[in-house]
């Protein structure tokens, strides 16, 4: 690492940690992970001690290369979260060659901009089917019938049509959100005008998962337990206005059955409960695995994070007894899906992160979130308590991944100093230990061609120099 001294490589080098942080920001790593990670590549790059700034819809990377110059700052807005994981998985992969000098700077700026400028690698035909198969799979795990199954397969691929369409003419996330409820609500109106024998409430509650926003509710949780209480406030309120423009959506559909002379009875979204086990564990393994394929996570992930799921529901059902607490039984399947995910991660060559959010979709309490503001809407006040409990089920479900990590990747005593400055785990990015382990292969790699050059007596004088160099970065020079 040599210290930067021009203001033009200064800039290059915190472009570089800019662009992979907004890629990491925008497919929905944690805060935590994104500011680890862009300190640990300008420090890398010779940039010691920069300003960064992460909020939810901006990034920063300030740094003053001399005391009697203008800092240099560089920044970018977050104006899209189109969530790829194999971009993600990729630029994991670039941040590894990075610190073990496989790649230099300008290779990895070019690889970044090639990454950015590329398509998915899932045709959009597919991606359409496999939002059809999470919905079949939800309604599966609340027990619904056949023509429930169906009807939510139908809903989850009109839904994700319309919400993409909407996404492309850069409709506000309110107006999407309400669009896709309007459709699920006029699926359960159509189902019940045939009379086909399915239930309006589990129609319309199967269809609506894809839209809700556990996802939102669970990087909020995991910011705020790392200390980012700004990007957590941010996403907690973006996650209660889709929620709000959801309900909207459902409301306006089931207004309209009495215009269109249908008899829907008694409708409560959301206020269903789960069915039998072995559908449970089915629903959930498929579901995940079609919302694994539907954010792009390479096909060799799936089968990691069907298992993972798997497991993770078996703790989820024996922990759980009838009527019992829910947020209880959501931690340990939560500890149990962090532990698993951080072993198998790494053996298909993936981030953490692409393999713990498909495995807890199917437990993440969105359901809840639409019965407590749909309670609160109707003036009752068993909503309160329904959100207290998505809370409690969230708060369980964040806490309990990260419990994981610590107990099955535990922190190493030599860790960088630079890595322990931020708390929490890493599900992608940086991961603790990983700079020290990429400057022992650089020496160890160096060390191999200075054997080559010049013999074993001067070879072991390297070693020497190397442990010395490594004591001042922090490494404890390991050869």
């Amino acid at each position: 690492m040599v210290p930067v001294t021009d203001a033009k490589e200064t800039h290059k080098s915190l472009d570089l940690a800019l662009r992979i942080g907004e890629i990491l920001l925008s497919s929905g790593a944690g805060a935590a992970d994104v500011t680890a990670t862009m300190l640990a590549i300008a420090q890398h790059l010779g940039i010691r001690n920069p300003d960064v700034d992460v909020t939810f819809t901006s990034l920063r990377m300030a740094h003053v290369w001399d005391p009697d110059e203008p800092a240099v700052s560089v920044s970018r807005t977050i104006t899209q979260r189109d969530i790829d994981y194999d971009d993600l998985t990729r630029t994991q992969h670039l941040v590894d060659d990075l610190f073990s000098e496989r790649i230099d700077r300008d290779e990895a700026r070019a690889r970044v901009a090639r990454l950015t400028s590329t398509g998915h690698w899932a045709p959009r035909w597919a991606v359409v089917l496999a939002s059809a198969v999470i919905g079949g799979g939800v309604a599966m795990i609340l027990g619904g019938g056949p023509v429930v199954i169906l009807a939510a397969a139908l809903a989850g691929a009109g839904i994700d049509l319309l919400t993409r369409r909407m996404s492309r003419s850069r409709w506000p996330m309110f107006y999407q959100q309400a669009a896709g409820g309007l459709f699920a609500s006029l699926i359960a109106v159509g189902a019940a005008a045939l009379d086909l024998e399915a239930d309006p409430s589990h129609v319309i509650t199967a269809s609506i998962v894809l839209l809700l926003s556990g996802i939102g509710f669970m990087g909020a949780i995991q910011d705020a337990l790392s200390g980012f209480y700004v990007t957590a406030g941010a996403r907690i309120l973006e996650a209660m206005m889709a929620t709000a423009g959801l309900i909207a959506g459902v409301t306006a559909g089931l207004g309209l059955a009495p215009i269109l002379g249908v008899r829907l009875g008694q409708v409560t979204p959301g206020d269903i409960g789960l069915g039998d086990v072995p559908f449970i564990l089915v629903g959930a393994v498929v579901s995940a695995v079609a919302f694994g394929f539907t954010v792009y996570a390479p096909l060799r992930a799936l089968p990691a994070i069907g298992a993972t799921t798997l497991i993770g529901h078996v703790v989820f059902v024996l922990t759980r007894a009838p009527g019992g607490d829910r947020p209880a039984a959501a931690a340990f399947a939560a500890v149990a899906i962090g532990v698993v995910s951080y072993s198998v991660a790494g053996r298909v060559r993936v981030p953490p992160l692409v393999v713990v959010v498909p495995a807890l979709v199917p437990m993440l309490p969105g359901l809840s979130i639409l019965r407590g503001l749909s309670a609160m809407q109707n003036g009752s006040v068993t909503g309160v308590l329904n959100l207290s409990t998505a809370a409690a089920t969230t708060i369980a479900l964040a806490a309990g991944v990260i419990l994981g990590e610590y107990i099955a990747q535990p922190l190493k005593r030599n860790a960088r100093r630079m890595e322990t400055r931020l708390a929490g785990p890493r599900m992608v990015g940086v991961q603790h230990g990983q700079l020290r382990r990429a400057r022992r292969e650089v020496r160890r790699r160096r060390l191999r061609v200075h054997e080559a050059e010049h013999g074993t007596t001067d070879a072991t004088q390297a070693t020497r120099t190397g442990a010395r160099e490594g004591q001042e970065d922090g490494t404890m020079g390991e050869p």
